[in-house]
């Protein structure tokens, strides 16, 4: 889906172009910050530090996480 304006798309992509690589690169992290706090925040309490992994990796990874924490 994609709701944006023609123009506020090309204005984006404009000021991201402008951005050094280490600009957008931050801007990146930044974001995938935010995303696993908001994920952490929406886990039960009480799990263990492997759940919890678990879990975070299960959001942003679900084909992999069976992979990495078989049960």
């Amino acid at each position: 889906m994609n709701d944006t304006a023609p123009e506020v798309s090309a204005y984006l992509r404009k000021r991201y172009a402008a951005m050094s690589a280490e600009q957008r690169f931050l801007i990146g992290i930044r974001m995938f910050d935010t995303a696993r706090a908001l994920v952490e925040a929406s886990l039960p309490t009480g799990l263990s530090e492997t759940e919890r992994r678990r879990a975070i990796c299960q959001r942003f990874y679900p084909s992999l996480a069976a992979e990495v924490f078989p049960d």
